[in-house]
């Protein structure tokens, strides 16, 4: 069967787009291996489902009762979660399929040449044929080679952690990065001891020294431990073995998450025949319009190795969508591409809650940039003070001579909505003064802004 498109994954990304070239008459082709990924990771492991289940563990932490209270909450938000995925992944699904001019296809892909992808189905293989392919397979979580893990019943990556319906009295975590965090605060706002470990001795290496020593202690605060820097993790059923300071410490555990990352998902496409370009990680290399190195395939989404954000991957096909429009002999006048991409914020939906947009201070000072770092306590936002949420600290890095917003770290209740103004003023290369002066509502958590660029 021969189509003008291939996409090959469901993701935020490929669904866009082939709604897209849907609308311009293209036939397309969109393959997707599982069933359950209709609509991509967020919708159905990532992001939804653990805001989701963040929210309900908000409530039992608020609500009296033992354990078993809340295991039965537990088991309740888990179902709660199961049935709001499976609507989200049923519209998605309704949204393409609606499309005359888009086959969806359910099975594993392969590329047999550069035009060429064999689907393996259920019940049948078939070779489809296109002008143009793209692929969004995303990523998946990494598998550190740690003794005892494979094949244990206790152990769980964040995907299969959350279709477990029974709440762990004790969890522990391997892995102290923001998908270990964000799961270490959910759990233990449902009720489960949580216990982090990690090999290395730094946290969050990535944040500077003052934003995590925060976190850390707002989380060690609540009850959350950590052991760090420890040697020789190993998994014997449900424990966890790792020496520290030469001594052996075994962790019980009812529930044992590995959380070391995502890699991305190239694993039996067989890219390697048909020359298409791989990094040491084994992310699709690609250029600033998302082209590989093969001319006709084209690869977005999580799968190329950069940030793996859903919005991200939704920028990426801003980015195809302008290069398709312009076509191959004018790409290079595309307005908008993977180098001109503006400021990139993240937020980590722990309790309490972190954003951040831009470099932070270890990473101005690195590049001998003259700046102010402007910083404030929670606790003197009135709006923190109504929620009774007054953890943490505001910092801004701010350049000495030109008064720019070079970065800014939230750790706050409600950051991840304070973070898109500040991006959106970075972008639109506003003064720090613009934002010291800006009317905001009150009492709102945004206005604390006008405070920090005061400092």
């Amino acid at each position: 069967m021969i189509y003008d498109v291939i996409i090959i994954g469901f993701g935020k990304a490929g669904k866009t787009l082939a709604a897209s070239l849907a609308k311009q008459n293209k036939k397309i082709a969109l393959i997707e291996k599982s069933e359950k990924m209709y609509g991509g990771t967020c919708i159905n492991v990532g992001c939804i489902p653990t805001k989701f289940l963040r929210e309900k563990a908000h409530q039992v932490a608020n609500e009296e009762g033992g354990f078993d209270e809340k295991a039965e909450a537990y088991k309740r938000a888990i179902e709660d979660k199961n049935t709001l995925v499976t609507m989200l992944r049923g519209k998605n699904y309704d949204k393409l399929n609606q499309f005359e001019n888009i086959t969806i296809y359910h099975g594993e892909a392969s590329f047999e040449s550069e035009n060429k992808v064999n689907v393996e189905m259920q019940d049948e293989k078939i070779v489809l044929e296109g002008n143009q392919i793209f692929i969004n397979t995303g990523a998946t979580p990494n598998t550190p080679p740690i003794e005892g893990i494979q094949g244990n019943a206790y152990v769980h990556t964040s995907e299969t952690l959350l279709e477990n319906r029974n709440l762990p009295k004790q969890l522990c975590i391997i892995g102290a990065g923001y998908i270990g965090l964000e799961i270490a605060s959910m759990y233990h706002n449902f009720g489960s001891e949580v216990t982090v470990i990690q090999r290395e001795e730094g946290f969050l290496p990535k944040e500077d020294k003052d934003i995590a020593d925060s976190i850390k202690e707002i989380m060690t605060k609540k009850g959350i431990c950590f052991e760090l820097g420890v040697q020789n993790i190993r998994v014997e059923e449900n424990e966890v073995v790792f020496t520290k300071n030469n001594t052996e410490y075994r962790k019980e555990a009812d529930a044992i998450l590995v959380a070391t990352g995502r890699k991305p998902n190239t694993m039996g496409l067989n890219l390697d025949s048909i020359g298409v370009d791989m990094d040491a990680r084994g992310a699709i290399v690609v250029d600033e319009y998302l082209h590989t190195s093969v001319p006709n395939i084209w690869a977005m989404g999580d799968v190329t190795g950069e940030a793996q954000y859903t919005y991200l991957s939704l920028d990426d096909y801003r980015i195809i969508e302008g290069a398709l429009s312009v076509g191959e002999s004018a790409v290079n006048k595309v307005p908008y591409t993977r180098q001109t991409r503006k400021n990139i914020p993240y937020s980590v939906f722990l309790d309490t809650p972190y954003a951040r947009v831009g470099m932070n201070e270890k990473e101005a000072k690195e590049r001998n940039i003259p700046i102010r770092v402007l910083k404030m306590p929670v606790a003197a936002i009135p709006k923190a003070q109504v929620l009774k949420r007054t953890e943490g600290m505001l910092k801004a890095i701010v350049h000495k001579d030109t008064d720019k917003i070079l970065g800014v770290m939230l750790l706050c209740e409600e950051s991840y909505e304070m973070i898109n103004v500040v991006k959106m003023a970075m972008d639109y290369n506003a003064d720090a003064s613009q934002l010291k002066n800006q009317i905001f509502t009150h009492p709102t958590m945004t206005e604390a802004l006008n405070d920090l660029f005061s400092m």
